[in-house]
Order: C-alpha cells, then structure tokens, then sequence
C-alpha cells in the first residue's frame, strides 16, 4: 500500500521519463512499484493517466493536469518541513520550561541558563520552583531536576549527582546543649524541620541502613530549605540538609557535622523530561549543557 504522498511523488517522476522502467531507476525502485502506483492513482481517480505500449508509455492530458497539480503540492510540503524542520538544529529559539527545587534552581540551574541566554539569546526560560515533583503537563515543563526518588514511568530520568545528607548544628548550640551521640539523642534537643507542601507534614531524617525518625523537639518548621538552613546558622536547632547547603558553612567553621557515622547513602540528584513527542534542539542543548555542569563535582559538591 501507497501513501498519497508516495503516489504523487511516483507521479511526477513517471512523467518526467519515457518509460516506468528509467522512473523506477531514478526512484530507486522497481518497474512493477511503478506501475502498481499509477494503476492505483487512476482507479482513484477514475481516468487513465498514461497510454501504453510495449515500448514506451505516453502521459495523458489528464495526466499532465494531475502531475502540476502534484509538483505544486509537494513544493508546498517541501517548504513547510524545510520552514519548520529543516534547519532544527540552527533553530534554538522559543520556550523552555524547566522545574526544579528552589535550592537547586537558585544554586546551580540559573547560573548555567544565564550561560545559554547569553550565547543563545533566543532562547526564553520558564522556571518553577518547587521541591515537589511539577506536573510536567499542567505546568508545560520540558525539563526537570529532582533530588530523591522518580518512580513515575511518565518521565525519562538520568542520574547526574550524589549528594550526602548531613545532620549539622553550630558550635554555640553543641557548646550549649551537648554534641548527640546517637540518632535517638536528637529526640531531646532542638531541631528544625522542613514540611512537605503537600501534605503538610514533616519530612522525616534519613540514617543509616535505611532508619527513619522524625525529631520529638523541633523548635522551627518551614517549608523552605535555605530558610531552615538559616535557621540552623542562627543556632535555633540541628538540621538535616543536603551538603550542598551545608559544606562551605562547614569549612568555615560555622556549622559542625554530627553523627556522621550513621549518615545514610547519599540521594541522587536526577535530571528528567517527559517521555512523550519529540527534542526539540533547544530543549536538547539546555540538557545537554545541564547535564554536564550538574555531573561535575566542582560545580555541584558531592563529597
């Protein structure tokens, strides 16, 4: 079976040539692909469209009348696909949509898509913030990144990153209220805690071989990472953070890590797209570029 485009593209080579023979030399195909195509146009349309003999074949008016009509109308599909689709690769124009947590996309996303505006000034950016997982639909998201968990098989996840979890807390506070030796001595003392907007709920502390608690004395709840991490800087309690948020506070003396010993494995940071249509070339150079800065630990700590 013919496509009517193929037919109208067998067409027009037929009627440039003296016999179905030298078209199909020219299509790449054989005589009888030839003949079954025009056979198929004339019962379609109801009149014959070549005389025939054994020598050659001679194209009808009618014939003649459908062939121009065809040259017109592939030209025309032939500009549209090289309009739209011919130079895709030189098009890197129009909107990205991107989700991120708020940490991530402030820390590590705009100063790459600063990088891409720049060199690519076409290219307009529609960031959401949110640590929850974005309806890529609802929200027309083209990319994401995500630290934890992609179980929804809508999605195509790729891991770029580790990042540790750290249980920190100031010098002032382990001065004042002891440095906790087991993960059960965090129940009494003071803790923040981040509240999942979703549920309204507190996110649990993540430990070694799987254990999970959720502080008994949090002394300050928020549904912001850097705000907890504030708090945890002005000495309101301990926290559990990523140590992207936590490490150069570390090496500056103004946080100290605790129970390390019972940190649990480091959660992979994952770039995601949904699964359905086609890249387009922008939305491929923007993960491209953000797939590499987010796998160098020199840009994203991973220690």
């Amino acid at each position: 079976m013919f496509n009517r485009i193929e037919l109208l593209r067998i067409l027009c080579v037929a009627a440039e040539t003296p016999s179905f023979r030298e078209a199909a030399t020219r299509l790449g195909a054989s005589p009888q692909t030839v003949t079954r195509a025009i056979k198929d146009l004339e019962d379609q349309f109801g009149e014959p469209l070549f005389h025939r003999s054994t020598r050659h074949v001679q194209i009808t008016a009618f014939g003649e009348r459908l062939a121009s009509q065809a040259r017109e109308a592939l030209a025309g599909l032939d500009q549209l696909f090289q309009e739209h689709g011919g130079k895709r690769e030189e098009a890197l124009a129009g909107r990205v949509g991107i989700a991120a947590p708020r940490s991530v996309g402030r820390r590590f996303l705009l100063p790459v898509l600063a990088d891409i505006a720049r060199e690519h000034p076409g290219i307009h950016f529609d960031m959401r913030l949110s640590d929850q997982l974005t309806d890529s639909v609802e929200q027309q998201i083209d990319l994401g990144v995500r630290i934890g968990f992609i179980r929804d098989r809508r999605y195509i996840a790729r891991a770029v990153a580790q990042i540790p979890m750290r249980v920190v807390g100031t010098p002032e506070l382990l001065q004042r209220q002891g440095t906790p030796g087991t993960v059960d001595a965090l129940h009494q003392a003071p803790t923040t805690a981040l509240i999942d907007s979703n549920t309204g709920r507190v996110w649990p502390w993540m430990f070694a071989e799987g254990r999970q608690i959720q502080p008994a004395n949090a002394a300050f709840c928020t549904d912001d990472p850097e705000n907890e991490l504030d708090a945890v800087l002005a000495g309101i309690g301990f926290g559990q953070l990523p140590s992207y948020l936590v490490d150069s506070h570390i090496r500056a003396g103004r946080l100290l890590a605790v129970l390390q010993d019972q940190a649990p494995a480091p959660w992979e940071m994952f770039i995601y797209r949904p699964q359905q249509g086609p890249v387009s070339p922008r939305v491929r150079l923007v993960h491209d570029l953000l797939v590499e800065h987010l796998s160098d630990p020199a840009f994203v700590p991973q220690g």
